[in-house]
C-alpha cells in the first residue's frame, strides 16, 4: 500500500526537491502536483532534469484522494491556502513554509513542530507537521544536546547559506554577476528563524532566557548551510561529545563527526553534521546541512516516514557531492 501524495505549490526550488525525492521513495505515489502558473504544463517545464522522469503534468485542480499534502508555498500562503480551501480533515498535512512553526493553527488542525530529534514521538502521531526553517534546522541541531543538558548559554553564532535559500524567484543578491565571488550579511540579529529556535531550545532548558546573537551570511555557492555557534560550557570536550553522541544515538541523520566539517560532505543529503572543537571554557558547535533537504523538503519526507510508520530514511538515501 503506497502513500499517495500532492504537492502544492510544485514550482520553487522546495517543490522540486520534494517532486525528485517522492518519484524515488518507494512507499509513495506522487498523485499530483499543483502550481497555478504551470497549469498544463509538464513537470520538467519549470524543473528541467525531471524530463523523462515524470509524464505529471502541473495542475491547478487540487485533487482529495491523497493521503497527505505538502505545502511547498512562500510564507504566509499556507495559511491562506487552508482557509480558503475545504481540505478533507482525512488528509494529513506537511507545510514547508513559517506560517505554523510557533503553533499556530487553522480551525480543526493544529500543528506539531517537525524536527525529529527533538520531537519523533511526537510526530509520528501527528496529522500536521510544521517544517523547521533551514537556518533553524542547522542552529537547533548544534544545540539541542547542550539545551537538553540544562548547559546552554549566550549564544554566538554564524551562519552562511547558498543563494537557493532566498528562493527561485530572482532578485539583486541572487542574480549571478552580483552573487558570484561576493560574501554578505544580512538580517543581522534580526533573522526571522531567530524566533523557533528560542522556542525549540526553551522546550528542553526551560530556564533558558539568554541571547542568540545570529550573524547570517550569504554565499557564492547554490545549496548547503554551515553554522558556527561558540558557547561557554566550563565540561571537557570528551564529555561534550558523549553527550552529543548520546542524544544523537538512534536518529539516522545527524551525526557527531570526529574530523573537521565539510559543506561537501552533506551536500544532496539528508544529514546533518556537527563537529566540536573547544579552547578553554569556549565550545565551538559547527554545524552543516543542505539548505534544501535537511532543511527543507528531505526533512519533510522523514516526518512522512514517521507519520505513516516507515522506516524514517525511506527514501532519503542519498549520494553526497564530494567533487
Amino acid at each position: 500500500m503506497k502513500i499517495r501524495i500532492g504537492i502544492i505549490g510544485g514550482a520553487g526550488y522546495g517543490g522540486g526537491e520534494a517532486i525528485r525525492l517522492l518519484l524515488n521513495h518507494p512507499q509513495a505515489e506522487l498523485v499530483f502536483v499543483h502550481s497555478r502558473s504551470h497549469a498544463g504544463s509538464p513537470l520538467h517545464a519549470a524543473h528541467p532534469d525531471l524530463l523523462g522522469e515524470t509524464s505529471l503534468l502541473f495542475t491547478d485542480v487540487i485533487q482529495q484522494q491523497v493521503d497527505v499534502l505538502f505545502l511547498c508555498l512562500g510564507h504566509g500562503e499556507s495559511k491562506k491556502f487552508l482557509e480558503e480551501n475545504k481540505i478533507n480533515p482525512s488528509i494529513r498535512i506537511i507545510d514547508l513554509s513559517q506560517d505554523f512553526r510557533l503553533g499556530e493553527s487553522v480551525p480543526g488542525r493544529e500543528f506539531v513542530y517537525g524536527l525529529p530529534e527533538m520531537n519523533r514521538d511526537r510526530i509520528k502521531q501527528a496529522s500536521n507537521i510544521a517544517n523547521p526553517g533551514c537556518f533553524a534546522t542547522a542552529i537547533e541541531l548544534g544545540l539541542l544536546p547542550l539545551a537538553k543538558a540544562g548547559l546552554l548559554q549566550e549564544v554566538y553564532t554564524t551562519g552562511i547559506t547558498g543563494s537557493t535559500g532566498a528562493g527561485q524567484k530572482l532578485q539583486d543578491t541572487t542574480h549571478f554577476t552580483w552573487r558570484a565571488n561576493n560574501i554578505s550579511a544580512y538580517k543581522t540579529l534580526t533573522h526571522q528563524h531567530l524566533k523557533e529556535i528560542n522556542r525549540s531550545l526553551k522546550q528542553l532548558q526551560p530556564a533558558f532566557n539568554s541571547a542568540i546573537n545570529f550573524v547570517p551570511w550569504r554565499g557564492d555557492f547554490t545549496r548547503g548551510i554551515f553554522v558556527s555557534s561558540c558557547v561557554t560550557v566550563d565540561k571537557p570536550l570528551d564529555e561534550v561529545k558523549k553527550l552529543y553522541a548520546d542524544y544523537y544515538h538512534g536518529h539516522p541523520f545527524t551525526l557527531v563527526s570526529q574530523d573537521t566539517v565539510d559543506l561537501k560532505q552533506i551536500v544532496n543529503t539528508n544529514k546533518c553534521v556537527i563537529g566540536l572543537e573547544k579552547e578553554g571554557d569556549k565550545l565551538v558547535v559547527h554545524s552543516a546541512i543542505d539548505n534544501l533537504l535537511k532543511g527543507a523538503s528531505g526533512q519533510a519526507v522523514q516526518n512522512m516516514n514517521l507519520m505513516f510508520g516507515l522506516p524514517e530514511a525511506s527514501g532519503l538515501k542519498l549520494k553526497s557531492i564530494v567533487f
